[in-house]
């Protein structure tokens, strides 16, 4: 059980690095620039996971989290950051509720009960499923975050030094890339 806690744990630790990543480098403007519809942008992804995480990781387990549980009355609230909130408050928000998950899943076993009083009917729970959801998530809304960096300054992949992406061993330098993206716009082109 101690072996598939730890693998869990990577996974959840590794969205978070992938997360910290897709906003390293940028300014302020950028991280907060919305770049579709919905507004999603990389900031306000940081914001709403520190939510998340601190309250699946924290009220689920009657464990008290230091991380502010309500991000305020507006809709979608949780999902950009105001002018008032600062960067690096929202990424200290963020970096307490990883933490706190990491606590949390360090004095927990994976069978420890848990109430998630938003499910309704379905939410007792235990610890394993509340890493496996979280992990969905947190990965869910890493992807969007490196789309939105992509978007930003062409920026993709995984981490540095391992996007996962092809890369100079299978020739995909910067005309590759253009060349690929042609071919994969000519055959959408073809179903117009």
């Amino acid at each position: 059980m101690s072996d598939q806690k730890e693998i869990l744990r990577r996974y959840l630790e590794a969205g978070f690095e992938a997360l910290r990543w897709k906003i390293d480098g940028l300014d302020d403007y950028h991280v907060r620039r919305p770049l579709v519809p919905t507004g999603t942008n990389l900031l306000g992804l940081a914001k709403h996971l520190s939510y998340v995480t601190a309250g699946y990781f924290g009220p689920v387990f009657d464990r008290v989290s230091e991380v502010p549980l309500d991000p305020g009355d507006e809709p979608n609230a949780d999902m950009w950051a105001t002018a008032e909130e600062s960067r690096a408050e929202i990424l200290a928000r963020l970096d307490a509720a990883a933490a706190e998950a990491m606590a949390t899943i360090d004095s927990l076993d994976l069978d420890a009960p848990g109430r998630v009083s938003w499910w309704g009917d379905h939410g007792a729970v235990t610890l394993h499923q509340i890493l496996v959801h979280m992990i969905a998530e947190l990965h869910r809304h890493v992807g969007h975050a490196d789309i939105i960096r992509e978007l930003i300054d062409g920026a993709a992949g995984v981490r540095p030094g391992s996007t996962n992406l092809p890369g100079d061993s299978e020739g995909a330098d910067a005309a590759w890339w253009v060349a690929h993206h042609a071919q994969v716009q000519a055959t959408a082109d073809r179903f117009r």
